[in-house]
């Protein structure tokens, strides 16, 4: 069996599909993992929707800020924005099928020594302490009452993790780091402003995985959502999002010998 980690798709459909011809994959044998944003800004997020829904168990997802910016928007508490391509999604005949299957998807997987995120751990987090967040939030957003759980998701504050935070601060800030987060200080207190190139970074703050005794370190951890950084692959770390949705590549990467394979922008 494979396993193929693939960037953010934001509805690059399209692309998604040549990748997947690329590495010749097998749902009967190989394994996607998919590191959230699926949907929003590009041409087919309901194709999308729809293939990943049919793959069953071959395809692993987390969330990303932009598939929960779609789930907002579904329950009445946000608007789509300029440059938003939801409403096709709204208009689907199995529209409510698809939302129901996307707020079960996971925030956080952790298998053997991998672990996939959206955008990034807060460096105090162990891996252990991380899935047990995220099975908080999973757990809330999966409830009967999920509509008062999204009503306060969202904002920027808190922006630090403090021990005894709790209630909707608490899921708002995991929400947040897990799906949002880039730089932080070293302390951990995110900067949720900055989308640029690592080299602009502001001053006192650093992609959160360079933050010095990450209690994460020794996991390895894969991830997309800064497509300013572009692909970063280290012993523990693998960063996926190659800008396909902005006229750059969409990547995939095989954790068995982790090469790489990358398609063009479908689009352009």
């Amino acid at each position: 069996m494979a396993i193929y980690a693939i960037g953010d798709l934001q509805g690059c459909y399209k692309s998604f599909r040549q990748l997947l011809d690329l590495v010749q994959f097998d749902p009967s044998k190989d394994q996607l993992w998919l590191v959230g944003d699926i949907v929003n800004r590009g041409p087919d997020s309901l194709a999308l929707l729809r293939f990943l829904k049919q793959a069953g168990d071959s395809a692993k997802i987390v969330l990303g800020n932009h598939d929960l910016h779609l789930l907002m928007v579904a329950e009445g508490l946000a608007k789509i924005s300029a440059g938003d391509t939801l409403q096709e999604i709204l208009d689907a005949p199995d529209c409510d099928e698809l939302l129901y299957w996307l707020r079960h998807q996971s925030l956080l997987h952790v298998e053997d020594n991998f672990v996939m995120v959206h955008a990034g751990l807060l460096p105090e987090w162990t891996v252990k302490k991380a899935q047990k967040l995220a099975n908080e939030v999973e757990g809330a957003l999966q409830q009967d009452d999920f509509h008062e759980v999204f009503a306060n998701l969202y904002g920027n504050k808190p922006n630090r993790w403090k021990k005894g935070i709790s209630g909707y601060k608490r899921l708002r800030l995991i929400v947040n780091a897990m799906t949002r987060m880039r730089v932080c200080t070293s302390d951990g207190r995110i900067d949720f402003s900055f989308k640029g190139k690592e080299k602009n970074i502001p001053e006192g703050h650093m992609p959160w995985f360079d933050v010095p005794n990450r209690a994460s370190k020794n996991a390895v951890i894969i991830c997309g959502h800064w497509s300013a950084l572009g692909l970063k692959v280290r012993d523990n770390l693998i960063v996926l999002d190659t800008g396909c949705l902005w006229g750059g590549s969409l990547t995939a990467i095989r954790l068995g010998d982790r090469r790489i394979f990358q398609v063009p922008c479908a689009q352009q």
